[in-house]
């Protein structure tokens, strides 16, 4: 999530600009942590921050810092690159995260400078800009040229009804969040990449994700080319989110696999279901993965599947419904100005937008 863009002010002029670089880690993660606390894990740690901004496989995102005249680092802000593909062609896309001013210096214009700067860097090289802001941010960036395209909505089975009504009763009652650590029985992600052969890859990956990838071709939206090397990335290096994987085979084949992780939502266990691949027309597949889900040990399992794919009409039969008030606004526009017809459409799983 972002800050909330400030109203531009004559005294912006005492700071300067300049890119982001290796030293100032230590003072962006300070300033993180004070206005938007410690992120998906929890505590903002430079193993973190090394692997979104840095180990990227779509590159390094390029940032902006605002220093005042004594060198004090006040505002921050971050593109993480990102690549879309529809059908022949790859977009190429940045999306606004890690943003952030120091109490003592907001109403002066950081945000919408910072943000300015970013997009006349990045205008050369990125087609789009696209980002889920929160309800108080959201109308800044509108101002600034976004296009709110709706609402991504939610979907929720119930694995564990009586705990999860318990916790939906706690929720209601603003109890205290529960804590400790969450018990799953899936294995990890990191372990299941860690145990390829001499290549590294799990036996079959490559070529499910290679029959995917051609079922996929003809679609137009706008979707994440899913190679080995962005799962890897994604799901198996990501420091300190516990990704678990599920997997499915027919005949001794990889027939699917699925990402996924559990964690505390207030009293709740959640499994966040982030992604679902699966052989073309393979909806027996999908449905034993939404299964496994749902067995992970949750209170509950929420997600996103694209519409129209296997995995989202399989989840119409094994319970997944979708939840009322839920969900994140998406919103985007191109370097230069409005999003142009043929990249409004998409096609995401919930791990193309949650944690970044």
């Amino acid at each position: 999530m972002s800050a909330s863009p400030e109203q531009p002010r004559d005294d912006a002029f005492e700071l300067s600009y300049r890119p982001l670089d290796g030293a100032d880690t230590p003072a962006v993660l300070e300033l993180l942590t004070a206005s938007l606390a410690g992120g998906p894990t929890g505590t903002r740690s430079a193993d973190f921050f090394e692997w979104k901004h840095h180990r990227n496989p779509f590159g390094t995102s390029p940032g902006l810092v605002a220093v005042t005249p004594e060198g004090r680092i006040v505002g921050v802000r971050l593109f993480l690159r990102w690549e879309w593909r529809a059908v022949d062609r790859v977009v190429r896309a940045v999306r606004p995260v890690d943003t952030a001013t120091h109490p003592d210096f907001q109403g002066r214009g950081i945000f919408r400078r910072l943000t300015t700067q970013l997009l006349e860097q990045v205008s050369s090289e990125a087609e789009l800009v696209f980002n889920t802001p929160n309800g108080n941010s959201l109308p800044g960036y509108l101002r600034m040229g976004w296009q709110e395209l709706g609402q991504v909505p939610v979907s929720l089975r119930i694995a564990r009804p009586l705990s999860f009504a318990r916790g939906a009763r706690a929720a209601l009652a603003r109890r205290a969040a529960a804590t400790g650590p969450v018990v799953c029985p899936l294995p990890t992600a990191a372990g299941w990449f860690g145990s390829g052969g001499s290549d590294g890859t799990p036996a079959g990956l490559d070529e499910l994700l290679r029959e995917r990838a051609e079922a996929d071709a003809s679609d137009g939206r706008l979707a994440v080319a899913r190679t080995e090397p962005y799962l890897r990335w994604r799901y198996g290096d990501a420091p300190g989110l516990d990704y678990r994987v599920m997997t499915c085979h027919r005949g001794g084949e990889l027939a699917g696999v699925a990402f996924g992780r559990p964690r505390r939502r207030g009293p709740l266990v959640e499994f966040t279901l982030a992604d679902v691949i699966v052989r073309p027309g393979d909806r027996r597949a999908a449905a034993e993965l939404l299964r496994a889900a749902a067995r992970s040990g949750g209170d509950h399992v929420a997600t996103h599947l694209a519409a129209g794919t296997e995995a989202a009409a399989a989840a119409l039969r094994s319970g997944y419904l979708r939840a009322p008030r839920t969900g994140m606004r998406l919103a985007a526009r191109t370097p230069a100005g409005a999003v142009p017809p043929e990249l409004g459409a998409w096609r995401f799983n919930l791990g193309d937008l949650e944690v970044f």
